[in-house]
């Protein structure tokens, strides 16, 4: 086993290479064809964004004109759906786009003119609550008129979108909303009362009139989209209402509809005195964070919570939407609230955000099925190359909070279900021969789950991830009014591509390194 670390790697890249010189077929396009097309279209969406802000509407209009009727805008929509991870899920028709010649055609079939979308293939997939989540997968050319749609529809998103607004939007996410929250909340005189918001069926119900009516795109498209109905066991259902979960131009359609309910609590609620007048600065303390369909409004007192309550209601009966009732709450921030997986809470006067704990028993259960179901079998260094992905991506998304003593939990009960597995796969063998041959010492811990090779006359080792290895850091947050789409940030975005300008060190932390 330890000879054939790299076997199993070698093998699956001359296969790799195998399929590539068995391909002798035209490329429907060049490397340097589609990077040229991509400039293009980021130019022309900076345009669209330009004359957004400028208000010049009917500039807007003609520009996104030219932009769903270019061929260069074609050709990404066409590589953007054969190229992510759905490529290979086809709609009710059956058809995916696998050949160069296939996508090729397909450039040349992206036309309005006698466009009619075919109805959506019904899946559904299973929530964290036990329910089940409906999805709507388009057909492999309507997923690519929707791509060519939503190229020529984000610039004006991102220019009207709400300051605190996180989700399904360029160069955000949620550490930069979580950021936020830790902002507002982390000082002595922070507000302590908070409305935690969830949007009933937020997708499945907005209003098909309100999305013709203010969506500042082809209209007509439009509803032949948000009208073409869903398939399910074979039976056609007109669809009244919602946008589909699964197509690509849905969630900057959910964002458009909720955009707005910052700018409606700030209008409310302001967060400084007008200018010219005297007196002392509002002590509302409201502020709002959103992140899709899950938002905070933060405040000074829980009636002030009740008043921004009644008018989100409002706003969002305008919209065909309304608040879960059972997940719509008003807490003291010393009880704390779960919000995109953390846990946000006072103690003592100290802000402490770490992983809720539903966020960790989820990750105890797929741990635990990974080494219980499907790999009681399976060799050391094959359980390890599972189990590392799952480790390293859990970490890396709470590693900018107060995670280390979750992270230590977390390890020891690794350490006790891979003992387990090791009992198991020897029953007969005494637990003391079991744990010296799958636990070394690495000089730090002598309870390191791998094993050491010899390779190129040196002796190395391949181990399991440890949790509490991985340094905490913390995130710096995105500027609220920072647009992609407009070059006065390039420079800005430019730096936050590189990590380090993304993080700093935390108080007391060891200097960070790459997980």
């Amino acid at each position: 086993m330890r000879k054939g670390l790299d076997k199993s790697r070698q093998m699956g890249g001359a296969s790799k290479q195998a399929k590539c010189a068995s391909s002798a077929e035209p490329m429907a396009w060049t490397r340097e064809e589609l990077e040229q097309a991509r400039r293009w279209v980021g130019k022309l969406q900076r345009r669209i964004a330009k004359a957004q802000r400028e208000k010049r509407y009917n500039k807007v209009k003609a520009l996104q004109h030219l932009l769903v009727t270019s061929r260069a805008a074609k050709m990404v929509a066409v590589s953007r759906v054969t190229s992510n991870k759905g490529k290979r899920t086809a709609g009710v028709d059956g058809v995916t786009w696998q050949t160069n010649a296939e996508k090729a055609k397909a450039i040349g079939s992206l036309k309005r003119r006698g466009y009619k979308p075919i109805p959506l293939k019904r899946v559904y997939i299973p929530k964290k609550n036990g329910k089940k989540r409906p999805l709507g997968i388009p057909t492999m050319k309507d997923r690519a008129m929707q791509a060519l749609y939503q190229m020529a529809l984000e610039p004006i998103a991102e220019t009207t979108a709400d300051k605190n607004s996180y989700g399904f939007r360029k160069y955000r996410s949620c550490q930069d909303a979580i950021d936020a929250l830790h902002r507002w909340l982390c000082r002595r005189d922070s507000p302590e009362w908070v409305l935690e918001g969830d949007i009933k069926g937020c997708f499945d119900h907005i209003s098909h009139e309100w999305l013709v009516r203010n969506v500042r795109t082809d209209g007509e498209v439009l509803h032949k989209w948000l009208a073409s109905g869903v398939v399910y066991n074979r039976l056609l259902t007109p669809t009244t209402e919602g946008t589909p979960q699964g197509g690509i131009i849905s969630p900057t359609l959910a964002n458009i509809t909720l955009d707005g309910m910052e700018r409606l609590v700030k209008s409310r609620f302001p967060s400084s005195r007008p200018k010219g007048t005297k007196g002392k600065w509002q002590t509302k303390k409201v502020n709002f964070v959103r992140y899709a369909d899950d938002f905070i409004v933060t405040a000074a007192d829980k009636e002030t919570l009740l008043e921004v309550k009644a008018m989100l209601t409002v706003f969002l009966a305008e919209r065909g939407l309304e608040l879960s009732e059972e997940k719509t709450l008003i807490t003291h921030i010393t009880e704390g609230f779960d919000f995109l997986g953390f846990n946000v809470r006072k103690y003592n006067g100290k802000l402490i955000i770490k992983p809720s704990k539903k966020s960790q028993e989820r990750m105890v259960e797929k741990l635990h099925e990974a080494i219980f179901r499907w790999n009681k079998t399976a060799t050391q260094q094959a359980l390890i190359d599972q189990l590392n992905p799952i480790l390293r991506g859990w970490a890396n998304y709470y590693r900018y909070v107060c995670s280390k003593e979750v992270f230590c939990k977390i390890d020891h009960i690794v350490t006790s279900q891979l003992m387990r597995w090791g009992y198991r796969r020897h029953p007969r063998k005494k637990r003391y021969w079991t744990n010296r041959r799958y636990f070394i010492s690495d000089g730090r811990n002598r309870w390191t789950f791998g094993f050491k090779y010899t390779k190129d006359g040196k002796e190395k080792t391949y181990s399991l991830l440890r949790l509490a290895d991985i340094p905490i850091v913390r995130y710096i947050k995105v500027k609220a009014e920072a647009n992609p789409f407009d070059p006065a940030w390039d420079e800005y975005f430019a730096k936050r591509a590189d990590k380090t300008n993304r993080q700093r060190k935390a108080k007391g932390a060891r200097v960070a390194r790459a997980a």
